[in-house]
């Protein structure tokens, strides 16, 4: 239901007639439209039955006027030189039948507000006037300001109904959610910390009249006031009614006095006396009020960000910086704690809970996206499939080269996360799908690329590239029989290094050669030359495969996709997020996938070459080493092109270079450059179209969209019974493991000491003791002063003692 007001000048405080003539009242700000004296109001509140009069903040109070065409000019007059006024309780006015301000009925003659077509009403109007200069035909393409139908667009007027995502949950009012612009990183925490979580209205500042949330929303604020003003309260008298505070001090007179709002589970503040007239004897360094939730609270804007390392002994320091006051480790550990579990969706426990619910809702902002959940006995949570419908849209336009791999999560029941991902036109990751199950078996593996196989089929030249797990290899036959699958060539380098203990630099560059070759005449030179290095070598790599890792005998093209490194970069791009609980975690995939679609989007919509960016950098090196070489024709598509003391033949008519460039990347090589620049052909149109910036743009086309606020989110009873219980998982004691066990043959690095400069050990453990003036070094001292500077002394240690003192 949306009412239009068209008032002499602007009032802050929204209204309503309802069906049984009682004015209806909003304690909650409407933005002014740009057309001056025209606002929009969007009705979600509560009805006020009878009237005791109006009461400002300083405690003026009017009577109200008796008649509703008074009521709307009292109203707007006292207005003026305040923010708001607070309507008490019992509030109703009688609206005569002639009224010509308000109409609940169609009327003739109201101005101001319709609930059926008004012909001859020029403001407001559920039919489409041509003569109206603020309301024009239906659609409404050119007006931003009056509709009778939802625009999503429209700051002002929301979708109708609006109610309904709201059952259980009152609106906000203005002062519950403020936040300071001015305060650092405000914008980007508020927006984090809402959406899905939701806001708060703890604040740091109390006046009457101010409403909360809750009524621990209200005595979490007056904890704060009290560290930072130093002083303690108690809770004098409390019910689910009212709630009375006073200084803990019984001769003092500050005090506060808030009571709930009928219908809802808001708090206001009817009273505050701030004066304090207590002594210093109760103005204590420990504070009562630093309770464990208090303390969370104050800390949580810290914690946002899930990378954010805050032990607590950081809550101790920030809470003495803050406040100054002391609190013991087990508190600074719980607040810390109270504080995850917020900005978390609750508990691991509750966060399987709520799995359903969210998947739900994911499912309603993005249709088309593909939610597969699979519990076990026991409604234990087995398995959880995920592709957006954005991907799902994108990956026709990516190469079909995927890369799958999975990583451990560090969560409380632990888990592992499957990913499959690929490269888009500027060689950037593309998401594909995600998966969370219960580790790397054969099963798990089966049931990810089934249902990868379902959303995404089997494109022509389908290529799967992994490491060499054995559960990969057995899913990979049974699901992707005809997709050619591929391993990653610094796993098997790994191997290698670990089989025959060969760990030399020259060892893994020869390597890395031969497997990007790109024909078999460069392949067998330096093939032949490990072999004879390492001897075995041979038999190991042959019995692997060939194929499987090396470009020139590769049966279908893997382009320059050699590695699982872009499965790695998400792995890590995830990796400060992977201990957080399941729904948290999946809303943050969510959210890195929204932001890279939202900025690879807009800078392919931007970019205004014909390829994408990447690839006209490659483009712009080999047209540079093009420069140097020359060309001898034999026809019209046939070409031997002279690069130094080579010639390499050019065939335009099949698209082919003996390079093996061309061919294999799809991507003119240098020698093809050179006769595109004798030529008349054109460099870009021997590109794959999977290089194009169209393409580039097209994968990015699709939106993810967020999720709305939690307590607006309309779960059907189906999904809201569905109950979810964690995974059964045995926990080991002590800590859990958070640092990745290296692979085989990886090396990991050695940290090095800053003061002895020798490595396996820091500053913190260095027991090598260090002679302060070697015998024989020499040192140089250097001035700031012009006089010494280029100046130097040598420093040689006595000899004997005797020298010493003499």
């Amino acid at each position: 239901m949306h009412f239009k007001f068209f008032t002499g000048h602007p009032v802050k405080p929204l209204y309503e007639v309802t069906d049984n003539r009682t004015l209806r009242l909003f304690m909650y700000y409407a933005r002014q439209d740009p057309v001056k004296n025209l606002l929009m109001v969007t009705v979600e509140d509560e009805v006020f039955p009878s009237t005791k009069g109006i009461k400002n903040p300083s405690g003026q109070t009017k009577e109200s006027p008796t008649s509703t065409e008074g009521y709307l000019k009292g109203l707007e007059s006292i207005s003026e030189g305040t923010n708001r006024y607070v309507f008490e309780r019992d509030f109703d006015i009688a609206i005569p039948e002639d009224s010509p301000c308000v109409a609940a009925t169609p009327q003739q003659n109201s101005p101001f507000v319709a609930a059926n077509p008004l012909e001859d009403n020029p403001y407001v109007t559920t039919t489409p006037q041509q003569s109206s200069p603020f309301v024009a035909a239906n659609p409404l393409e050119d007006n931003p300001y009056v509709t009778t139908t939802p625009l999503q667009s429209s700051p002002y007027v929301a979708a109708s109904p609006l109610v309904e995502p709201y059952t259980n949950v009152p609106p906000i009012p203005h002062s519950v959610s403020h936040i300071d612009d001015n305060e650092a990183g405000s914008r980007d925490e508020k927006s984090r910390c809402e959406g899905v979580y939701g806001a708060s209205s703890i604040s740091d500042e109390i006046e009457e009249y101010k409403i909360f949330k809750s009524k621990k929303d209200l005595t979490t604020s007056l904890s704060i006031i009290s560290m930072r003003e130093k002083f303690q309260f108690k809770t004098f008298k409390s019910n689910s009614h009212f709630t009375i505070i006073r200084c803990l001090d019984t001769s003092c007179s500050w005090r506060v006095r808030a009571k709930r709002l009928e219908g809802s589970g808001y708090w206001m503040v009817t009273k505050y006396e701030r004066k304090h007239t207590c002594t210093t004897d109760f103005k204590k360094v420990r504070y009562r009020q630093a309770t464990s939730w208090v303390v969370g609270e104050c800390v949580k804007k810290r914690l946002i960000n899930p990378g954010r390392v805050f032990k607590p002994r950081d809550v101790i320091d920030d809470m003495k910086r803050k406040f100054g006051v002391d609190i013991s480790y087990s508190v600074a550990w719980r607040g810390r704690e109270y504080a995850y579990e917020n900005l978390r969706l609750g508990t691991p426990e509750q966060s399987y809970s709520l799995l359903p619910g969210y998947l739900h809702m994911l499912r309603e902002t993005n249709p088309g996206t593909v939610v597969n959940l699979e519990v076990g006995e026991q409604d234990r949570f087995k398995y959880l499939f995920i592709a957006f419908d954005a991907s799902i849209k994108g990956f026709q336009y990516c190469r079909p080269v995927v890369s799958i791999d999975a990583t451990h999560m560090k969560g409380k029941y632990r888990g592992v996360l499957f990913m499959a991902v690929c490269h888009d036109t500027n060689q950037q990751i593309f998401p594909l799908a995600f998966d969370i199950g219960d580790s790397e078996n054969d099963a798990a593996w089966t049931w990810f690329l089934r249902r990868i196989k379902d959303v995404f089929g089997e494109r022509p030249g389908h290529v799967i590239v992994s490491d060499r797990h054995r559960s990969i290899n057995n899913a990979v036959k049974e699901v992707f029989p005809n997709a050619f699958h591929g391993i990653c060539m610094y796993h098997l380098l790994n191997n290698l290094k670990n089989k025959f203990k060969t760990k030399t630099k020259e060892l893994e560059q020869h390597y890395i050669q031969i497997a990007k070759a790109y024909n078999l005449q460069e392949f067998h030179v330096l093939f032949y030359t490990l072999c004879c290095a390492v001897p075995g070598a041979k038999e190991y790599l042959e019995r692997v495969g060939l194929d499987r890792w090396t470009r020139s005998h590769s049966p279908s093209r893997r382009y320059n996709i050699m590695t699982t490194n872009i499965s790695e970069s998400m792995n890590a791009a995830l990796v400060k997020v992977r201990e957080l609980p399941i729904t948290a975690f999946v809303n943050e995939i969510r959210l890195l996938c929204q932001r890279w679609f939202f900025e690879r989007r807009n800078k392919a919509k931007d970019f205004t070459s014909k390829m994408s960016k990447d690839v006209e950098k490659k483009l712009e090196k080999r047209r540079d080493r093009a420069q140097i070489m020359d060309i001898r024709y034999a026809d019209e598509y046939n070409f031997d092109v002279i690069d130094g003391d080579q010639n390499f033949c050019v065939d335009m008519a099949l698209w082919t270079c003996t390079c093996g460039k061309f061919q294999l990347d799809q991507l003119p090589c240098e020698h093809v450059l050179v006769v595109v620049r004798k030529s008349a052909y054109e460099a870009y149109d021997l590109c794959s179209p999977f290089y194009s910036r169209e393409y580039w743009y097209e994968s990015y086309s699709g939106v993810i969209n967020p999720l709305p606020h939690i307590t607006s989110w309309c779960i059907p009873e189906d999904v809201s019974s569905f109950k979810i219980m964690p995974p059964d998982v045995r926990t080991s004691a002590g800590r859990r493991r958070k640092r990745r066990i290296p692979s085989v043959g990886e090396e990991q690095s050695q940290p090095k000491c800053s003061r002895c400069r020798e490595s396996g050990h820091n500053r913190a453990t260095c027991q090598n003791p260090i002679a302060l003036h070697p015998s024989g070094q020499t040192f140089t001292a250097c001035s700031t002063n012009p006089s010494f500077q280029g100046a130097s002394s040598s420093y040689h240690p006595p000899s004997s003692i005797d020298e010493t003192n003499s």
